[in-house]
């Protein structure tokens, strides 16, 4: 948790929760589990139990004292909707955010089914933005669970991308695009980040691009076709429509 952060699509990170359990392929090389491993070896008391799931209730206010908006990244070391977090935490989360509602808050997820069961009790607000992870077109399911939630603004993080995916984009406010870094990164083509570009210009969805990544994620860079790639889904937009809970299929 902390006032700043190298993510370059948010300003600070807020871990009420942290740890996980692996999921699928993209979870191979998790960044939040090695640094959870690190910050555990350095004695730092909300990583004593390393990457296994654990709620943090000191951390949970930390929003309120912080006076400047900003958008904030929960649980980048870990997953709000992971099983092993209960309703009653979810809501205590979702409480704070509805109460410190000068900050923007970007939620991300990879248990698309249980954020989709969990919707009816969740109390959605403008400033809350929920998305889900989509690696390759295996998972591309993930996308109508997302969809049939009532958030107001729904995102798409397709890092790392893995494979080439040609997602539907209705209801999608926000995608992010990007390769995966460190040790043993897989490769990321060029003509899938293109094509997904493409796609968002032509649905009109706010396209990020992170980075190549890579083992030298800096020096591989975050330019594409000559420039940056930062945009953002305008907080004042009406919502729009999901799908009809009764539609059950993986595509629109």
């Amino acid at each position: 948790m902390g006032l700043g952060s190298h993510i370059e699509w948010t300003d600070a990170t807020w871990n009420p929760v942290t740890g996980c359990t692996k999921l699928s392929p993209g979870c191979r090389h998790c960044y939040a589990e090695r640094m959870a491993k690190r910050l555990q070896a350095m004695g730092q008391r909300n990583y004593s139990r390393g990457f296994q799931p654990t709620l943090h209730e000191n951390s949970l206010t930390a929003p309120l004292k912080w006076r400047s908006p900003r958008r904030i990244f929960v649980n980048s070391m870990g997953d709000l909707f992971h099983e092993d977090v209960p309703l009653e935490f979810i809501l205590k989360t979702f409480d704070v955010m509805r109460r410190a509602n000068w900050h923007q808050y970007q939620i991300l997820t990879k248990r698309a089914a249980r954020l989709e069961k969990l919707d009816p009790h969740l109390p959605w607000a403008p400033h809350i933005w929920m998305g889900v992870t989509v690696e390759s077109s295996e998972y591309q399911f993930r996308i109508d669970h997302l969809r049939r939630t009532h958030a107001y603004i729904r995102f798409l993080s397709f890092e790392p991308l893995l494979g080439p995916v040609e997602p539907c984009l209705s209801g999608i406010s926000w995608v992010i695009v990007g390769g995966e870094s460190g040790a043993g990164a897989r490769p990321m083509q060029s003509s899938w980040v293109i094509d997904l570009r493409d796609r968002c210009r032509a649905a009109h969805v706010a396209f990020f691009f992170k980075q190549w990544g890579g083992v030298n994620r800096k020096r591989a860079g975050r330019m594409l076709e000559g420039r940056t790639w930062d945009e953002m889904p305008n907080p004042n937009s009406p919502p729009l429509p999901g799908l009809p809970r009764p539609i059950m299929r993986s595509g629109c």
